[in-house]
């Protein structure tokens, strides 16, 4: 039992530094912080939220050259990687070149996207690190956010009183086109607002990841 405990616990603070480098924050500020909603942002909501039909996605997706899908937790929760994977597919036979963009801590613990897509026979290959894949995405016609929000949020960029402010993400911004897929508005983990929501580029498919991961399938292989 003390093997046991010594083993679990060397396990989670293992975690916990891949998670603080993840963010780009200490330990201590971690342990002693504020994160979670308690920090003040100087950037406020503006702008338009534009939305995007099941239709609308699917053609942009099938008439693209290269497909980056940012997973997160909320492809987690939704138990959809199954399906996410088989649109890759169907766009993979139309073509398409479709990558993975891993945020080393995107879910809830280091490395939980990539257990989650392995889970459902995701290629090793197709899943690539944010920081190696973040140069390419200017030249990516369309990005696919799925279930992600602090991890892609810009204002860790933009924002200096930001409670993300200096941690990496992925820079989705930087795509051609952005879809985003949420079931609403809500805010992340850190409870801030995301910019990235009113970006011209960016468009909006609101839903359950997993009911609507299939019927953009659907819509992809009819056309």
């Amino acid at each position: 039992m003390l093997t046991g405990g010594i083993l679990v616990g060397s396990a989670g603070t293992i975690l916990t530094v891949l998670m603080c480098k993840a963010m780009n924050r200490s330990l201590l500020n971690v342990i002693v912080g504020v994160f979670g909603g308690g920090g003040a942002s100087n950037v406020q909501a503006g702008g338009t939220v534009r939305e995007i039909t099941l239709s609308d996605a699917a053609v942009l997706l099938s008439y693209s050259k290269k497909v980056v899908i940012v997973p997160g937790y909320g492809l987690a929760v939704a138990q959809a990687q199954h399906i996410c994977h088989e649109l890759d597919k169907v766009l993979e036979e139309k073509g398409v070149e479709v990558k993975y963009a891993i945020h080393p801590v995107a879910g809830r613990m280091p490395g939980h996207m990539n257990v989650l897509l392995a889970e459902a026979d995701v290629p090793y290959e197709q899943l690539i690190e944010s920081d190696v894949i973040n140069p390419d995405l200017p030249n990516t016609d369309v990005v696919v956010v799925i279930g992600a929000n602090d991890v892609v949020n810009p204002a860790a960029e933009d924002d200096p009183s930001s409670p993300i402010y200096g941690m990496p993400i992925v820079k989705v911004r930087d795509a051609k086109n952005i879809i985003v897929m949420k079931r609403g508005m809500g805010k992340g983990y850190a409870a801030i607002e995301n910019m990235l929501f009113y970006n011209d580029k960016t468009r909006m498919l609101f839903g359950d990841a997993k009911s609507t991961l299939q019927n953009l399938v659907n819509e992809v292989k009819s056309l």
